[in-house]
């Protein structure tokens, strides 16, 4: 049997495919701005799914729905176009074709939501038949051509040792950023071998990672569909159950294939990682945009913690590098204060010991997150950093395109 015949033979039960999305929907506040619509879209489409309401609406109901592959908004009613599509881009999945429709025609407002905010194509009401057809019709045909030019961010997240908790922070931040944002986020756990965030959140793992990072040229969107596994309406984990045998060969041009097409279905991968980082592993450093050290409060951690941020200098990235200190507070453990000192500054997010929660959760296979208030605290504020403005409404996507975030 093909390696890909046995990732679909294997596929966990409730998993879904590209092909559950519906192709195209549209959101439109009034009747002849629908019938233009649809006389303009009828040479492209059979069937053309429309629903009354603006940008809001769309919002609120793809908070719960998947995403179309072409969308359509009305802007018209929206006093704040550019936050209301801020306010878009974090339910909706990366690869989306958004087209929008309003009253502004100005060609700043045009350029700002096309070039800034990857809105595919633009009309100002009223819309004619023959503008809908020619300007909109070309990105509708095919099912969007022109994907959008949004594209999921990756976050490495990496112990400086074993034994730290690396993958209890990574499940749980994914986690966190997925309820605070509704983002549709991705895990990639990379511990091939051994891994644990499939066990944590009692999920049935397929042979289908270790084919992506070896056989670059045999995934697609499809293929990483189908490998991976759905945890909730937002959350997908993709990982493997190697046994120590296992002859695994990873290359860095599979990671860099597979992240690529996790990018246009997560809007933010968190990627948990082996240390010290291979090739495999330094290529997700290079593409991350926030570079997570998860450490222990102990002398060795502190020492590590050091060396991993030499190393972290080294790889091509201007990536912030944000240090977790786990298990603060343990029996025998350095004090908070003293572990500043060694390293020099505070660590960005500090988690405390939690003797009974997180045991208890990893043999249930149940997200400590669920029954732990301290450790939602505690993350909180990493949680926010990776799911930025989506998660503290502080400025705009705009904002932060202009500033390069």
């Amino acid at each position: 049997m093909a390696a890909s015949d046995t990732v679909a033979a294997s596929r966990p039960a409730g998993a879904e495919s590209s092909s559950d999305r519906v192709p195209f929907l549209a959101y439109i506040n009034d009747d002849e701005s629908e019938a233009t619509l649809r006389m303009g879209l009828s040479d492209h489409l059979e069937s053309i799914a429309v629903r009354r309401g603006g940008i809001r609406a769309a919002i609120r109901a793809l908070e719960r729905e998947r995403t179309p592959r072409v969308l359509v908004v009305d802007l018209s009613d929206e006093d704040d176009p550019v936050g209301a599509l801020d306010g878009l881009a974090a339910v909706c999945e990366p690869d989306v074709t958004v087209l929008a429709i309003g009253n502004q025609g100005n060609i700043e407002f045009y350029r700002e939501i096309t070039r800034g905010l990857g809105v595919s194509e633009y009309l100002t009401k009223p819309l004619t038949r023959d503008n809908v057809a020619r300007l909109f019709g070309a990105r509708v045909a095919g099912l969007a051509e022109r994907p959008s030019q949004r594209a999921g961010h990756v976050v490495a997240v990496c112990g400086v040792r074993g034994g730290v908790g690396t993958t209890t922070v990574a499940i749980n931040l994914a986690l966190q950023v997925a309820e605070l944002t509704r983002s549709h986020v991705g895990i990639l756990d990379l511990h091939l071998r051994s891994g644990t965030a499939a066990t944590m959140l009692s999920a049935r793992c397929s042979a289908g990672l270790r084919v992506a990072l070896e056989q670059a040229d045999r995934v697609d969107a499809l293929f990483v569909d189908r490998a991976s596994v759905k945890i909730s309406d937002r959350v997908r984990l993709l990982a493997a159950d190697e046994g120590p045998e296992a002859d695994v060969a990873p290359t860095a041009e599979g990671v860099t294939r597979l992240l690529e097409l996790l990018r246009t279905r997560c809007n933010i991968i968190v990627v948990d990682l082996r240390y010290p980082p291979g090739p495999m592993e330094r290529q997700v450093l290079a593409v991350a945009r926030q570079r997570v050290l998860v450490m222990r409060p102990d002398v060795a951690s502190v020492r590590d913690v050091a060396a991993a941020k030499k190393l972290m200098a080294k790889i091509p990235n201007s990536a912030p590098v944000l240090t977790v200190l786990n298990r603060a507070g343990s029996p025998g453990a350095l004090k908070t204060a003293m572990v500043t000192e060694g390293l020099g500054f505070a660590p960005d997010v500090v988690v405390p010991d939690l003797p009974r929660h997180l045991p208890r959760a990893a043999n249930l296979g149940r997200p400590a997150l669920k029954d732990s208030p301290a450790l939602s605290r505690a993350l909180a504020p990493l949680s926010q950093e990776v799911g930025g403005t989506r998660a503290v409404k502080a400025g705009s996507w705009l904002d932060r395109f202009r500033k390069g975030k």
